[in-house]
């Protein structure tokens, strides 16, 4: 079929942030050191095709520690866990690897922090998101759920003397922008992060989008359903009017949803490996596309060590 494609344009930066290489990274090494099995608990990073390889090269990707073997080797995905599951873990004694990217636990640390000083918190993210459940399970008690704006007239913290407002790393800027807004207009002594808690490869991504929705006909995001960040991407691109679509693979892209759109914005999210997006540009290609240029972006740079134990001997 003959779609009207005739450029690719590539949104800088985009793809793997420090936090996923150093998941994927621990999970590859730990199979590496000790062999296959490495159990996983929840997919380290939110995308099938990474999942489907790390399988296929011997992790185990279990939701429940009791479908871990005694002795076995864990590894905690890059979502963080709650304090029940570290303290679990530790008792059945597992060899314990944690995945959770340090920008997540940069707000498990404020979190305990803030509580020691008496602190309740006010925690914007999606319900049932892995992060989430991992943040709000730092505490028994005194964090409230706030997925919008209205959930922020509902929530009854016990006092209001002190509350602090922390995030998911991976939501949308301007939402959690907007939420922030009303928290603050309900508890206006609220303290707030130092630094967001949005994370530096979430920010930049969403900023690439909105350059790039306004130099093209329709936004395509490289992304696993389960992505937040991913999702985050395509629903800014449809905020800003360009039509949006996700993909897991290149075999999930339409040609009807090019016809009639000469620019194609191409992205990936945070857990998103560039064979991927090489794909999705190979079957734009296949479907007509002429030339392939990027736009000018940031440079990332940032780079998360390993926890110790992985190093392989040469």
């Amino acid at each position: 079929m003959n779609t009207s494609v005739q450029e690719i344009v590539l949104a800088e930066p985009r793809g793997f942030c420090a936090g996923v290489d150093r998941a994927i990274e621990i999970v590859e090494r730990a199979l590496a050191k000790f062999g296959a099995p490495i159990y996983v608990r929840h997919e380290i990073v939110h995308n099938t095709y990474v999942v489907e390889d790390l399988k296929n090269r011997g992790a185990i990707f279990i939701e429940e520690l009791s479908d871990v073997p005694p002795g076995a080797t864990l590894v905690f995905s890059a979502h963080g866990v709650s304090k029940a599951v570290q303290e679990e873990a530790a008792a059945r004694g597992f060899q314990i690897f944690d995945a959770t990217c340090p920008l997540v636990t940069k707000v498990h640390v404020e979190v305990a922090k803030l509580h020691k000083e008496g602190y309740e918190f006010i925690m914007i993210g999606h319900k049932g998101h892995p992060e989430v459940e991992g943040t709000m399970g730092q505490l028994d008690s005194g964090i409230h759920l706030v997925e919008d704006v209205a959930d922020v007239a509902r929530i009854q913290p016990s006092q209001t003397d002190k509350l602090a407002v922390v995030t998911q790393t991976t939501l949308s800027v301007d939402d959690a922008a907007e939420i922030t807004a009303a928290v603050v207009a309900r508890f206006p002594q609220v303290r707030r992060p130092k630094q967001q808690d949005i994370c530096y490869a979430t920010q930049n991504r969403q900023d690439a989008v909105k350059l790039l929705s306004s130099e093209v006909d329709v936004v395509i995001v490289v992304g696993s359903p389960t992505s937040s960040n991913s999702n985050r991407l395509r629903e800014l691109a449809e905020r800003l009017g360009t039509p949006g679509y996700m993909v897991d693979n290149a075999d999930e892209l339409q040609a009807q949803w090019l016809e009639g759109r000469p620019r194609v914005g191409l992205t990936a999210g945070a857990s998103a490996p560039q064979i991927l997006v090489d794909g999705v540009i190979q079957r734009l290609k296949d479907l007509g596309a002429l030339s392939v240029r990027s736009m000018p972006g940031v440079e990332e740079t940032m780079k998360f060590p390993l926890p110790k134990g992985l190093k392989i001997e040469e």
